[in-house]
C-alpha cells in the first residue's frame, strides 16, 4: 500500500497493456493532461455506466487535449469485448498484478454483504501537463462524476 496521494504531489507512473495492442505509458502523456481513473471490473452495472459516460464526453475531453484512461484488474482480451459491447472510446489499461492500484492507493479492504475482501476502490486522478496530481476523487459515485472531472479538466486549461 502506497502513502496516500495529495493533489499536488507526483502522480506514480505507469506502463501497462491495454485494449487495441497498445502500451499505455504515463511518461508519454507528459505535455498534456491526462484522466486516470480506476474501476473495479469490465462491463457490471456501475463500471458500465462510468465508462459511457466518459466516451459520451469523449469529444469535450479532446478538445481539452485531456486523454481518459480506465485502469483495471481485468485482462487485455476482456477489457477489448468490453470496449467492444458498448462502442467505448476510451482507453482501458489491465493492471492484473494491482501495482499500479497500490501505487495510486486504490486496492484496498472493501465490505459487503458481512464480507471483507480486497478490491479496487472507484478513484479518478486528474493529472496534469507536468505530470503532478490536479485533482482526486476517491470513492466514486457514478452519476454526475464525469461532468465533475470534465469541469475540473476544463479549469486546467
Amino acid at each position: 500500500m502506497s502513502d496516500i496521494l495529495t493533489e499536488g504531489s507526483e502522480a506514480p507512473l505507469f506502463e501497462l497493456p491495454a485494449d487495441r495492442g497498445e502500451i499505455l505509458s504515463l511518461n508519454d502523456h507528459f505535455g498534456k493532461p491526462i484522466v486516470v481513473y480506476f474501476y473495479p471490473k469490465d462491463d457490471t452495472p456501475g463500471c458500465t455506466k462510468e465508462a459511457i459516460a466518459f466516451t459520451e464526453h469523449k469529444a469535450a475531453f479532446d478538445k481539452l487535449g485531456v486523454k481518459i484512461v480506465g485502469i483495471s484488474p481485468d485482462t487485455v482480451k476482456k477489457h477489448d469485448k468490453f470496449r467492444d459491447k458498448y462502442d467505448l472510446g476510451i482507453s482501458l489499461a489491465s493492471d492484473e498484478d494491482k501495482a499500479v492500484a497500490m501505487a495510486y492507493g486504490v486496492w484496498v479492504e472493501k465490505k459487503m454483504y458481512g464480507r471483507t475482501y480486497m478490491g479496487i476502490e472507484r478513484s479518478t486522478f486528474l493529472i496534469d501537463s507536468t505530470g503532478k496530481l490536479a485533482r482526486i476523487w476517491r470513492k466514486v459515485k457514478v452519476p454526475g462524476h464525469v461532468e465533475a472531472v470534465l469541469s475540473a479538466a476544463e479549469e486546467l486549461s
